[in-house]
């Protein structure tokens, strides 16, 4: 008998906490692409994608529910696909998010609505259902809410050095803000303006659960700089 030793590949899994980079692209079921981060894709729906790479920590909640419990226990550059039902993604649909609202308050802000046309309103993207006389019939349901989605990805690398990480937890929580930081120690502090502070405080404890470091801030004088304001 022949003694076969076979070296096979020791392929590296993600787990709970990890900061990863990851690539992505997805679609309604049956459907087109609504978001992606992979530049074959984006020009399918033009779609201008930033030149960083998307870094999230597993298991913390920086993207969807079901998306992010399905990132554990992967193989690094390894091609996956996800179906999505709807309490995984972007909820079903509720009666109680259409509402109506007087016309006026769309005219005080130089706006005509008409049906079907997507609006940003109190920083919530909401759909107009219907427009009758003084009245606007409003949806404040995500426009994806009730609908399975597919996502296609891939685990491009783990995240091991703390800037990207600081600078991946800074852009999630003050999403198209640029945030100036240094890192001291076990702590990353915030250049912006002291009537943040009460905002930065109530954030740390998320921030120290996620990476294990402080969150603090430096105040800066000038009202130029940084000016934050974050999503959650």
């Amino acid at each position: 008998f022949l003694n076969l030793t076979f070296n096979f590949p020791n392929m590296e899994k993600t787990n709970k906490d990890d900061f990863i980079e990851l690539e992505f692209t997805g679609l309604v079921k049956d459907g087109e692409i609504f978001d992606t981060n992979r530049k074959e894709d984006a020009e399918k729906i033009d779609l201008k994608i930033g030149p960083k790479p998307m870094i999230i920590s597993i298991g913390h909640d920086m993207i969807l529910p079901g998306l992010d419990k399905d990132l554990e226990g992967k193989e690094i550059g390894k091609s996956y696909e996800v179906e999505l039902q709807p309490k995984d993604a972007f909820q079903e649909r509720k009666k109680e998010l259409i509402r109506l609202i007087p016309k006026s308050a769309f005219t005080a802000q130089n706006l005509d609505p008409k049906p079907g046309m997507t609006l940003a309103l109190d920083q919530t993207l909401v759909r107009i259902a219907s427009v009758s006389g003084g009245r606007v019939l409003v949806d404040f349901n995500n426009p994806l809410s009730g609908k399975v989605i597919i996502y296609k990805y891939k685990i491009l690398k783990k995240v091991t050095d703390i800037k990207p990480k600081i600078q991946s937890i800074i852009d999630f929580f003050f999403k198209g803000q640029k945030i100036e930081f240094e890192i001291k120690e076990k702590k990353a502090i915030i250049k912006t303006l002291a009537v943040y502070k009460p905002m930065i405080e109530e954030l740390n404890k998320r921030f120290k659960d996620i990476l294990g470091y402080e969150l603090d801030i430096e105040e800066v004088k000038e009202e130029k700089e940084n000016n934050p304001s974050p999503s959650q």
